[in-house]
Formats: C-alpha cells, sequence, structure tokens
C-alpha cells in the first residue's frame, strides 16, 4: 500500500509585521495581483494575492509570539515563470525592490535571481 498522494498545488500562508507595507511591496514592487481582502468586524486581517497560479496568503501578525519575531529563517519559496526573468528582475529594482541576487544561469539549467519581503522570506523566481 502507498501512502503517497497526489497534490494539484501550493500556496503559502506568511505572517507579517505590517500587512499595508507587506502588500504594498508583493503587489506594487513584485506584481502580484490581489485576489481578495479579508476583514473580520471591519479590520484587515489578510490578503490572498496570486500570480498565475501561484498563492499567497499574508496575515497580520497579532504579537502573540512576541513583537518582531524572526520570520522566514530556514527555508525559501521557489517560483517558476515561463516569463522573462531578466525582465522581472528588473521589474522589481525599477519600482524600489532590491534583490538578493541578480539573475544568473543556475548548473541545473534555469535562469533564476533571489529576493527576500520586507518580513525576511525568501524567495528565488527562476524559469
Amino acid at each position: 500500500m502507498s501512502t503517497n498522494f497526489h497534490a494539484s498545488s501550493l500556496g503559502a500562508s506568511l505572517t507579517v509585521n505590517d500587512l499595508e507595507k507587506s502588500l504594498a511591496w508583493y503587489h506594487e514592487v513584485v506584481g502580484f495581483a490581489v485576489d481578495r481582502r479579508h476583514e473580520r468586524e471591519g479590520k484587515l486581517m489578510a490578503i490572498s494575492l496570486r500570480a498565475g497560479d501561484v498563492r499567497i496568503l499574508i496575515m497580520q501578525d497579532d504579537g502573540a509570539k512576541g513583537a518582531n519575531r524572526v520570520k522566514g529563517e530556514g527555508f525559501s519559496l521557489m517560483i517558476t515563470t515561463s516569463e522573462n526573468i531578466d525582465a522581472i528582475a528588473n521589474g522589481i529594482k525599477e519600482r524600489g525592490g532590491t534583490l538578493e541576487t541578480e539573475p544568473a544561469d543556475m548548473p541545473w539549467g534555469v535562469r533564476a535571481f533571489r529576493l527576500k519581503d520586507p518580513d525576511g522570506f525568501k524567495f528565488v523566481i527562476s524559469s
């Protein structure tokens, strides 16, 4: 009997220190579309973002686990696209973003660059 399963997508949910600051980075700098704003009793609690089939939910940190706790350590989120990697990277820089690494050809055959969101969550965007 196999214990493997078949999944069709993966989404990420990230807890951020400043929801509006993170929204500006994901939407205005990187280019994610706002899919939905989630409110509770009139207060913005989370925002669903999308880029093609990629989905990210950013949620406001409630401070219960300590203010400004370290986020994003030990992993990175990898986004694959058929779009021009250099054009994406240049657009991010033109809109005020900072790359961790410039686009480069990797030994395994993709072109990729790295960046971090305002809370330190790491991303690799590759072809």
